[in-house]
């Protein structure tokens, strides 16, 4: 391993920020806008092999609150840059990541992004430590992370109307400064020299969430893939949540510990999601998104993308995995962004297809390309509106579809007892010879919710 100490210092610009209005902007506008001494990154540490170079960057992005109320006011990350012998692209990939703060470098970068570099002659970047964490409030002695610390920063503003306090502010500052290192690096001779400052941006869960934020700030970013954050529109999102199950599933257990729930509906709530909700930019989103979830994800219910999806202006791709949860872990989702990345770079047209879902159960799916294989999944729970993987299982299955003309028309019945989701998922011929699987939105019979939720103790103004 070699050592470089090539510094960039804080005062660079960031780069690609969008131009809006001041009477459009919103804090997450202005957090990331402001300039920053603090950002600057090092290079510690490249792994060579004959396919290319893995660069680890300590990254700095910023500052972000006081030290009277947080334990550790700046973040850190490590950024790691794998850059192929033959770079062909301006176009590269930052994957947004999570991970604890650590004293020492990472020891290799996730082998599936190291080798999409290789794949397609382009630059591929992860980005770990988003969010900083743990990190500690005012003085209170709990290491925060995860949900925890981003419903406590939530609870911080809905009490006091800082708008400041989001955690996602510094998230997405995070990832715009991430693409201001990469251009920067890579245009100098310690990183070949090469013009990088078109991105596609990914991210799961949290770092999801912060994908579409980061594209709603950030012109560079030309496509995004934003992986389980099945909650655009949140409020609608979140009571349909509750409607289906009757309670709130463990894994929000966090927002509803921090009281969060209870917020709902009042005009701070309003405020809070005008900054955080990916819904309230969707006017920006215009680039290619592919949207990836989970059938069985533990958070979001499987048909939450009624509540947003055909809002979405632009060009938009759907997939949902069956049998799968939060994780996707055993799936082949890393595939269908390999293949969208992969269309991203080699200006391919992606796959069009449309869908009509009737009250009556009858789905219809026309594709414009023909796809290889076309599958029908469902799977009925008799007890409950709940099919999640940890509670339901891996009761998804599959039956072929055939059409000669990329037309599919097919019938999900009511069950007797209890509810069927269906979905259908269709496989293309996708760039590096990988296939490119999409789907069309998950869909639930009956479509009927048994409860309602009413908070226990209101917050906010109404």
């Amino acid at each position: 391993m070699g050592w470089v100490g090539l510094l960039l210092a804080g005062w660079t610009a960031l780069a690609g920020l969008r131009e809006t209005r001041p009477e459009q902007q919103t804090a997450l506008d202005r957090y990331v806008a402001a300039p920053d001494e603090n950002y600057r990154f090092e290079v510690v540490q490249q792994q060579e092999t004959t396919a290319g170079t893995v660069y680890c960057l300590k990254l700095t992005s910023q500052s972000w609150r006081s030290p009277s109320e947080v334990n550790r006011t700046i973040w850190e990350h490590w950024l790691l840059v794998a850059v192929p012998r033959e770079v062909r692209h301006q176009t590269g990939l930052l994957f947004i990541g999570g991970g604890r703060n650590q004293a020492e470098p990472p020891s290799n970068m996730d082998g599936n992004l190291a080798r999409l570099a290789v794949e397609t002659r382009s630059v591929v970047a992860e980005l770990r430590n988003v969010p900083n964490q743990p990190l500690v409030f005012h003085g209170d002695g709990q290491e925060r992370v995860e949900d925890d610390l981003i419903a406590y920063t939530w609870d911080q503003f809905l009490r006091t109307g800082d708008e400041r306090w989001p955690a996602r502010l510094p998230m997405t500052k995070a990832a715009v400064r991430a693409m201001d290192a990469i251009t920067a690096f890579c245009a100098g001779s310690a990183g070949g020299g090469h013009k990088v400052d078109r991105f596609v941006v990914a991210g799961a869960s949290k770092r999801g969430w912060t994908t579409w934020t980061t594209a709603a700030v950030d012109d560079r970013v030309v496509a995004i893939v934003p992986v389980v954050i099945d909650v655009l529109n949140v409020e609608a999102s979140m009571q349909h949540h509750y409607a289906a199950y009757g309670f709130w599933a463990p894994a929000v257990g966090d927002y509803v510990r921090h009281g969060i729930m209870n917020w709902m509906g009042s005009r701070e709530m309003r405020a809070l999601l005008a900054i955080e909700d990916p819904y309230s930019y969707r006017s920006r989103l215009t680039m290619p998104k592919l949207i990836l979830n989970a059938t069985g994800d533990q958070f979001f219910l499987p048909d939450s993308s009624r509540f947003y999806f055909d809002d979405l202006p632009g060009e938009k791709l759907l997939r949902y995995v069956p049998n799968a949860d939060h994780s996707l872990r055993r799936t082949d989702a890393f595939d269908t962004l390999k293949a969208f990345y992969g269309s991203i770079l080699e200006d391919r047209p992606r796959p069009r297809l449309r869908w009509h879902f009737g009250s009556d159960g009858l789905l219809e799916v026309v594709s414009e390309t023909r796809p290889l294989q076309a599958q029908l999944w469902q799977a009925t729970n008799p007890e409950a509106r709940d099919f999640r993987l940890e509670t339901f299982g891996t009761n998804w299955s599959a039956r072929p579809l055939t059409s000669e003309d990329g037309h599919f028309s097919v019938r999900i019945p009511e069950p007797d007892r209890g509810w069927t989701a269906a979905l259908v998922e269709l496989t293309y011929a996708g760039p590096l010879n990988t296939p490119f699987k999409l789907t069309t939105p998950v869909f639930v019979r009956p479509d009927r919710t048994l409860h309602r939720f009413v908070p226990d103790a209101a917050r906010g103004t109404r």
